[in-house]
């Protein structure tokens, strides 16, 4: 994994945007004879946001355009990321990592929901009956930072040039500098079992003090808390991160209580390996305690073009 300090050649889309109080997650399938609409598309989404981000400055609004594998061949072909293959699911029946149809991700982000709301619904507007919306969640930020369950999400993620080092893709993929991946997940949590156990056995579920997010020592820690198993170190002994952007959601009349996980990084392989020891384990069996309280009803892993290319996407003469 090439260190922090290197710097892509080309400008990414908004990544490494702060956390923001409001975001949209939008999966979408491609319908049968669009690829034309949507690639011109393309060309159009850096504009949409800035006329509607136009109208609160401060409400930072951006906005992530990710393709998913099979969608990458149809619309644009050959070059494609090096990296770049279908979500793969891990787990055992009963406990897995599932993988669900997309094409197209859009991860919407703004200090108030409005814009977010307003962002999506130009974008979906300009894409017309060319997509179909198969997952739509609005998250938003859940006190201190923290989830449904309580417990402050993100503490650990790079700031500054260390998370455009683990998450932009440089001279490893030459044409596609500046890219990214991101991999997403909504989750779907058991409240009523999860609220049954003490503060200190949801403590060691974590690995983390529920009050004031302390890590854990190693010798009250379990070995399958969910910060144990989602450590990942390199060939050197280095601690090779990712960053997470995840929002609570949830429908409190319906009793739907989630956290929509979406993680980036310049590889999908620190993201994969995350994934493996928390469902398969570390060693196998040795699962993350947290999924026997939620579980993992989509999954999709997605390619993010520099915001140069994506609108330069738009030119291309077709897919396979």
């Amino acid at each position: 994994m090439p260190t922090s300090s290197v710097q892509p050649p080309l400008e990414p889309q908004s990544v490494c945007h702060p956390i923001t109080s409001s975001a949209i997650f939008m999966v979408a399938t491609i319908a049968p004879g669009s690829e034309d609409g949507v690639r011109a598309w393309c060309a159009d989404i850096a504009g949409l946001v800035r006329s509607v981000g136009k109208r609160v400055p401060a409400g930072n609004l951006t906005c992530v355009c990710g393709f998913g594998s099979q969608a990458w061949d149809r619309l644009f072909g050959a070059p494609r990321p090096a990296a770049l293959h279908p979500f793969r699911e891990f787990g055992v029946e009963g406990r897995m990592a599932v993988s669900t149809p997309g094409d197209i991700l859009l991860h919407i982000r703004a200090e108030q929901m409005d814009l977010c709301f307003e962002l999506a619904t130009q974008l979906m507007t300009a894409l017309g009956d060319s997509v179909k919306v198969v997952d739509e969640v609005q998250g938003f930020r859940y006190f201190d930072m923290r989830s449904i369950i309580g417990f402050v999400d993100g503490t650990e993620n790079p700031v500054g040039r260390k998370a455009v080092g683990f998450t932009i893709i440089g001279d490893e993929d030459p044409g596609f500098e500046g890219g990214s991946y991101v991999l997403v997940q909504k989750y779907l949590h058991n409240m009523t079992a999860w609220n049954s156990l003490t503060v200190e056995a949801q403590e060691k579920v974590i690995g983390r003090t529920k009050l004031s997010d302390i890590e854990l020592g190693e010798d009250a820690k379990p070995s399958n808390a969910h910060s144990a198993l989602t450590v990942i170190t390199d060939e050197n002994g280095e601690e090779v991160k990712i960053l997470r952007d995840n929002m609570p959601f949830g429908r409190p009349g319906a009793g739907e209580f989630g956290t929509y996980f979406i993680g980036y990084a310049r590889s999908p392989q620190p993201l994969e390996l995350m994934l493996e020891n928390m469902f398969v384990g570390r060693p196998a069996g040795n699962y993350d305690r947290l999924l026997d309280f939620s579980t993992a009803v989509t999954g999709g892993l997605f390619f993010v073009p520099s915001a140069y290319l994506l609108e330069a996407l738009a030119e291309r003469t077709g897919g396979l």
